[in-house]
């Protein structure tokens, strides 16, 4: 039968969930998604991210698309997905897309947030959404060291393993860290062609690391370039990263 490819933009909150890519025995989003829409499309169908963020990880704007044969309105089915979902996911848009638009690989660039509070003292509300450091970082020194990442360079440096990326080579057209509103808590943006496995994770912490003043500006640009992660500083919890948006 004739099939329609429809794009979903969602937002969720990641605590709960052992990332986006189904898991035998475990929560995933995707499987929550699908599971809503296969009651409403009366098909099993797969639905297929962007980018499939780790346990614990957010999203604002989640890209995803999957085909159906259902002649449903994208009104009405973003309603009842809506309806079905449970309170930490949300379908804010959908739209019907051409068949061969791919939510990963049609996409172009990449945004993602992380976010740090450095204060002696946890923030107790907001600790899903953070990475507590308690010790003084220099962000001067945190911004000289992401302007090092800056264009396309090989992250091999920044790649957990497991990865299954075949090439390390991404463009990095943003990375940069600034004092929010409450100056203690500190924004970290980082915007590329695409991301290897846990890289901004690995980036946070190893910028931390330099910040906390563990490693020099120089350690760090010596660690990109020698493209090895063992040199490279400890992987940021997720629960202060987040997927702002895909662009295609």
């Amino acid at each position: 039968m004739p099939t329609r490819n429809l794009k979903l933009v969602v937002a969720y909150e990641g605590t709960r969930y052992h990332g986006w890519q189904r898991q035998v025995g475990q929560i995933t989003i995707q499987e929550v998604i699908e599971q809503a829409v296969g009651t409403i499309v009366s098909h099993r169908a797969k639905v297929i991210a962007a980018g499939r963020t780790d346990s614990g990880v957010h999203a604002l704007g989640q890209v995803c698309n999957f085909h159906t044969s259902s002649s449903i309105s994208v009104e009405d089915l973003r309603a009842g997905l809506n309806s079905l979902l449970p309170d930490d996911i949300r379908v804010l848009n959908i739209q019907e897309v051409p068949r061969n638009f791919h939510s990963r690989y049609s996409a172009k660039q990449k945004t993602y947030v992380y976010r740090l509070l450095n204060s002696e003292e946890p923030d107790i509300f907001a600790r899903r959404y953070e990475w507590h450091i308690p010790i003084p970082l220099d962000i001067s020194v945190m911004k000289q060291c992401l302007t090092i990442i800056l264009g396309k360079h090989d992250f091999s440096a920044f790649r957990s393993s497991g990865s299954s990326n075949r090439s390390p080579v991404r463009t990095m057209f943003r990375a940069e860290v600034a004092r929010g509103a409450n100056p203690l808590r500190l924004i970290m943006l980082f915007e590329a062609d695409g991301f290897l496995r846990h890289m901004v994770r690995n980036i946070v912490g190893t910028a931390v690391a330099a910040g906390a003043g563990r490693i020099s500006v120089e350690d760090f640009h010596h660690i990109l370039e020698a493209k090895d992660r063992t040199l490279a500083g400890r992987k940021a919890p997720p629960n202060g990263l987040f997927l702002v948006r895909v662009i295609y």
